[in-house]
C-alpha cells in the first residue's frame, strides 16, 4: 500500500485483525502545508507610513519594474532593522500600482515557507492541481515547475523573496533564477557576493539624519519638536526599526502621552532596548524580526546550530566596545583567547560580515563598526556568567593596545580610536577591580594622546574616565586620582592654566593626604604643577614644588630613573641661568651627559635634557654652543615627532633666538614667521605659546631685542 495524506487528510493502514494507526503530520506553523494564504499581498508587521530616504535605490528597483523589462536580480542586503523589507514593499506597490505588474511575495526565512510559497506562485501563474501535488510529492522537481510557469506569465511580474537570511536554502533546488518575464528582489542580512551570483548586490543602511528624524515626526507628530526628534534619532543610531518602534510608542499612549523629552531621558536612564520594544503592536503576534531586542537572536541562533559559537562570542566581546570604528589590531590579540580561540577570530569575524551584523570600514586604519543598538541588545542578552570573562578579556585587549610607557612621538590616529571603546568599557562594567584595571589603561591612554600631541583628546579621555572611575571606585580612589591629575597635564598643554593649576593643586594635595608625600603619583602631579607655575608667572613657587618633586624622585625611584631625569631636566629650564652653574655642586650642566649614559642618545629625556641645556647656554650668552645643540635637538625632533610637534615648535622658537642673538636677523624671523604659524593651525591662535611666539616675533621685527621665554 502506497497511501499519501494531503494538506489535513489521514492515511489509515490495517493489517492482520484490522488494527488501526493512525498517523498525525504537524506543520512547522510557518506556512501551512497548502500554502500561504496570499502571495499577491506583502506579508509584512508594520507598512512605512513614507519611505524617507531610499530615493537612489528606489530609483535603480523602479526602473527594472518599467514596461516589459525583465531578467534582473536585485539583493538588499543589511542589518536586521535597517529597512530592507521596507523598500522592497515599496517597489512592490509602485511595481502593482503604476507599472501593472502582477507582484509575487514569498518569505524566504526557511525551506518550508519558501516552498510553499513558492508553489503558490506556480498556482498563481497557472499549474494545475496534478502538477502542483506531484511537485508537493516529490515526483517533480518543484523549482522547475515554479520557473516554468513564471516563464510562461502572460503578464510582467515582480516577486519578492523576503528574508532570504540563509541562501543554502535558495540553492537547494535553485529557487533563485533569472526570467525575461519578470524582476526579482531579494532581501536578506547574508552580504557576501558569492550567495548572489549574478544579482546585483544593494546595501541598505541606517537613514540620513534629517530623513531619520522625519520618521518619528511621521509617526508621532505632536510628541516634540524636530530638535527633540533629532536627537532621539540620533541616539537610535537613525535604524528605521528602532525609529519605527520609538515613534509607534509615542503615538499610542493614551492614559499619560509621553513626550520625546520624557522619551529621550528615559532611554538615557538605560532602560534603552526594553524601552525601544515597547513600541510593537501589542495585539499583534510576537515577531523576533520586529523587536530590536530580539532580531539578531535570530542569528546568534543560527550560529550556534552551524557549530559556529565563536561569532556569537565575538559579537558579544565587541558588545562590550563602542559603536565607533574599532581597530582589527585590538582583536588579533592572544589575549582574546579567554572568550574564543584565536585562530578562530577569523572565521568568526567574517561569519558576523556576511550576516551584516558588523561592517569593514577604513580610515586610514582598517577597522570594524557595528550598529549601538545592536550592541546594546546584546549586551543585555548576554546570559550574566559570560559577562565577567567578556569584560575581563575586553580590558586585556584594550591593555595590550597601548604601550607600557606611552613615549613622546608623532600623532596616532590609533589612539584617537580607541577613545570611545575606553570609555565604553568603563560604563559598562560593574565589578571593582575589573573598573579599576580598565581605568588604569584608560588614563595610560591618555597619556599616549598627550604625548603626540593629541591634548585636546588627552583631557577629553582622562576627564571623562575619572568621572566614571569615581562612580565605582570613589572620588579619593588612587587611579581615580591619576586621572584627574592627567587631565590637569592636558590642560596645561591647552593653555588652560588657571584650570590646570587648580586642579593639579586640588590633586596633589588630596595624593598627599592619602597616598603620601613621596608617593609616585603626588610626585607625578607635582612635576605637572611646576610646569603651570612656571607659565604663570609664579616662578618661585614653581622653583619650591620642583625641588620637592625632584628630591622625592630621587628618594623613591632612584637618581638615575627616566622621572627623576626629567625633573632634574626642568631646572635647566626653570632656574635663573646663574643658579644653574652652581646647582648641585655643578652637576645640572652635565645633566646631557648624565642622561646620554643611563638613558642614551635618542631617548626622550635625553633629548629634553639638551634642548633645556641649550636653552640654558643661550641665556647665559653662550650663542654659537646654543644654535648649534639647537640644530641638533632640532632635527633629531624632526625624526621624531614631525614638523608640528610642541616639543618641536619650541626647539625651533630656540633656534630662531639663536639666529637673531648671531646677528642672522632675516634667518631667525624666517623660522618664527613658520613657528607662529604652525602653532596657529595646530594649537590655536589664543593659545599662550601662539601669543609668545607672535611677540617675539613681532621684537624680532621691529628689532627691540631677542625676546624672553623658550
Amino acid at each position: 500500500m502506497d497511501g499519501r495524506a494531503e494538506d489535513r487528510g489521514r492515511v489509515f493502514q490495517a493489517s492482520g485483525d484490522q488494527h488501526i494507526t493512525e498517523h498525525h503530520h504537524h506543520g512547522d506553523g510557518s506556512a501551512g502545508p497548502g500554502g500561504p494564504d496570499s502571495v499577491r499581498r506583502p506579508a509584512v508587521g508594520r507598512p512605512p507610513a513614507v519611505l524617507r530616504d531610499r530615493a537612489e535605490v528606489l530609483a535603480r528597483l523602479r526602473a527594472s519594474v518599467a514596461g516589459e523589462r525583465g531578467g534582473e536580480v536585485f539583493v538588499l542586503y543589511g542589518m536586521g532593522g535597517c529597512g530592507k523589507t521596507a523598500v522592497a514593499y515599496t517597489l512592490f506597490q509602485l511595481a502593482t500600482g503604476e507599472h501593472g505588474r502582477v507582484g509575487l511575495w514569498v518569505s524566504a526565512s526557511d525551506r518550508s515557507s519558501l516552498r510553499a510559497g513558492m508553489l503558490a506562485v506556480a498556482a498563481d501563474r497557472g499549474a494545475g492541481d496534478g502538477e502542483l501535488l506531484a511537485a508537493r510529492g516529490g515526483l517533480r522537481p518543484a523549482a522547475d515547475l515554479v520557473w516554468q510557469y513564471l516563464d510562461r506569465s502572460a503578464e510582467p511580474w515582480l516577486l519578492v523573496l523576503d528574508n532570504a537570511d540563509e541562501p543554502e536554502i535558495l540553492g537547494d533546488g535553485s529557487w533563485l533564477r533569472t526570467s525575461p518575464r519578470g524582476t526579482v528582489v531579494v532581501t536578506t542580512r547574508r552580504s557576501a557576493a558569492r550567495w548572489w551570483p549574478g544579482a546585483e548586490l544593494q546595501h541598505i543602511g541606517v537613514l540620513p539624519r534629517a530623513d531619520a528624524a522625519r520618521v518619528l515626526r511621521d509617526l508621532a507628530p505632536d510628541s516634540g519638536t524636530a530638535q527633540e526628534a533629532d536627537r532621539i534619532a540620533e541616539r537610535l543610531g537613525r535604524l528605521p526599526l528602532a525609529l519605527t518602534l520609538a515613534g509607534g510608542f509615542l503615538s499610542q499612549q493614551v492614559l499619560d502621552p509621553w513626550t520625546m523629552e520624557t522619551y529621550e531621558r528615559r532611554l538615557d536612564e538605560r532602560e534603552g532596548v526594553a524601552l525601544i520594544d515597547q513600541g510593537a503592536d501589542p495585539l499583534s503576534q510576537e515577531d523576533p524580526r520586529n523587536l530590536v531586542g530580539l532580531t539578531w537572536q535570530l542569528t546568534l541562533d543560527a550560529f550556534e546550530a552551524r557549530g559556529l559559537p565563536e561569532a556569537t562570542a565575538l559579537l558579544r566581546l565587541l558588545a562590550r566596545f563602542s559603536s565607533e570604528p574599532l581597530p582589527l589590531s585590538l582583536l588579533d590579540r592572544a589575549e582574546i583567547g579567554a572568550v574564543l580561540p584565536r585562530s578562530r577570530c577569523e572565521a568568526a569575524l567574517r561569519a558576523l560580515l556576511d550576516q551584516s551584523l558588523t561592517e569593514l570600514v577604513e580610515i586610514g586604519v582598517r577597522c570594524t563598526q557595528s550598529h549601538g543598538v545592536l550592541l546594546d541588545s546584546v549586551a543585555a542578552a548576554t546570559p550574566a556568567d559570560r559577562v565577567p570573562p567578556l569584560d575581563t578579556t575586553a580590558v586585556r585587549l584594550l591593555d595590550a593596545a597601548v604601550p607600557a610607557v606611552p613615549d613622546s612621538g608623532p600623532y596616532e590616529p590609533r589612539y584617537r580610536l580607541l577613545v570611545p571603546h575606553a570609555l565604553a568599557l568603563l560604563r559598562r562594567i560593574g565589578d571593582p577591580r575589573t573598573s579599576g584595571d580598565a581605568l588604569a589603561a584608560v588614563t595610560r591612554l591618555s597619556v599616549a594622546l598627550h604625548r603626540t600631541g593629541d591634548y585636546q583628546a588627552a583631557w577629553e579621555t582622562a576627564r571623562s574616565a575619572g568621572d566614571l572611575g569615581e562612580r565605582r571606585l570613589g572620588p579619593d580612589h588612587r587611579l581615580v586620582l591619576a586621572a584627574r591629575s592627567r587631565a590637569g597635564r592636558a590642560l596645561f598643554r591647552l593653555g588652560r592654566y588657571a584650570e590646570a593649576e587648580q586642579l593639579l593643586g586640588r590633586i596633589r594635595t588630596v595624593q598627599e593626604a592619602v597616598l603620601g608625600a613621596d608617593d609616585p603619583d603626588t610626585l607625578d602631579s607635582g612635576h605637572g604643577l611646576q610646569l603651570v607655575l612656571g607659565n604663570l608667572g609664579r616662578h618661585d613657587e614653581a622653583v619650591s614644588v620642583l625641588r620637592s618633586t625632584v628630591a622625592g624622585r630621587r628618594r623613591v625611584l632612584g637618581p638615575d630613573h627616566p622621572l627623576t631625569l626629567r625633573s632634574r631636566a626642568s631646572l635647566l629650564a626653570l632656574l635663573p641661568a646663574a643658579d644653574i652653574v652652581a646647582e648641585d655642586d655643578g652637576a645640572l650642566l652635565s645633566l646631557p651627559e648624565e642622561c646620554t649614559r643611563v638613558l642614551g642618545p635618542d631617548h626622550t629625556v635625553t633629548l629634553g635634557a639638551r634642548h633645556n641645556h641649550a636653552w640654558t647656554s643661550y641665556r647665559l650668552g653662550r650663542f654659537d654652543a646654543a644654535e648649534q645643540e639647537t640644530r641638533q635637538v632640532t632635527d633629531a625632533y624632526l625624526r621624531r615627532f614631525g614638523p608640528d610637534h610642541v616639543v618641536t615648535l619650541s626647539a625651533r622658537q630656540l633656534l630662531s633666538r639663536t639666529q637673531v642673538a648671531r646677528g642672522h636677523v632675516a634667518a631667525g624671523i624666517e623660522i618664527m614667521t613658520d613657528v607662529v604659524a604652525r602653532r596657529e593651525h595646530s594649537l590655536g591662535a589664543d593659545h599662550p605659546f601662539t601669543a609668545a611666539g607672535r611677540r617675539l616675533l613681532g621684537e624680532f621685527t621691529s628689532g627691540r631685542g631677542r625676546g624672553d621665554g623658550a
